[in-house]
């Protein structure tokens, strides 16, 4: 009995294959650039690791409004964040769902499931990102 012959070129597999390694490796990036920015802002002495650990996951102002570190606005209000928090999601989010899927594929197989499954976890990753993207311009 043969295996299957993997055919040459680009198709979804690869390409999502491919986006998992660079959103892991986005996320890794992102992540850094926060934490750096925080302690530049004044984390070294003026904030606690659990504000610093959510303004590095996910920068947001009001995450750190708690802390007692003057002139928040300036530094940390801008466009620059929300683009960053926008980032991190989607890297994020697309991550998680392609993983998802990986899994939910490896259980159905090639049934007449796959494709009503992939439609769900396609609707579902839509929401999540509407969700996220208002809630990130909202606050």
């Amino acid at each position: 009995m043969r295996g299957k012959v993997v055919q040459p070129g680009l198709n979804f597999e690869y390409l999502m294959w491919i986006f998992t390694r660079i959103s892991g490796l986005a996320l890794i990036i992102l992540a850094m650039i926060g934490l750096v920015a925080a302690f530049i802002y004044g984390a070294r002495t003026q904030m606690d690791i659990g504000a610093l650990l959510r303004w590095t996951f996910f920068p947001n102002p009001n995450h750190v409004t708690s802390t007692n570190i003057p002139d928040l606005e300036p530094n940390w209000v801008n466009a620059f964040w929300q683009v960053m928090q926008m980032l991190i999601v989607f890297f994020g989010v697309t991550h998680g769902f392609n993983g998802l899927r990986v899994v939910v594929e490896d259980f159905t197989g090639q049934s007449f499931w796959r494709p009503l499954l992939r439609g769900l976890i396609f609707l579902l990753w839509i929401f999540v990102m509407i969700v996220a993207v208002y809630v990130i311009l909202a606050s």
